[in-house]
């Protein structure tokens, strides 16, 4: 998988909503109910990132805020496999 420029980058990230570019990352944050929800939505990410043999950093922090920051590493950033991880992620 190889790296998108900095210009596919910024198109892509337009037909996501709430996902931000953050160094060689993208990233969002999601803001749950409580904090059983945000448990919930974290077990879901993982068996999503599971299927997709892609693991993004995961972080639930406060009491009901989940973070999420997806990029492929042995590309040295950014693919088009982050991106389609992230849209299943938005699609929980």
């Amino acid at each position: 998988m190889n790296k998108l420029s900095d210009d596919k980058v910024s198109e892509k990230l337009k037909t996501l909503d709430g996902w931000t570019l953050e160094d060689e990352s993208i990233q969002k944050e999601y803001e749950l109910k409580n904090f059983t929800e945000a448990l919930g939505f974290v077990t879901k990410v993982g068996v999503t990132a599971e299927k997709a043999a892609h693991h993004p950093d995961v972080l639930l922090h406060s009491w009901n805020k989940v973070k999420i920051t997806v990029s492929t590493h042995d590309a040295g950033g950014i693919t088009d496999k982050d991106f389609d991880l992230a849209g299943k992620i938005d699609e929980l």
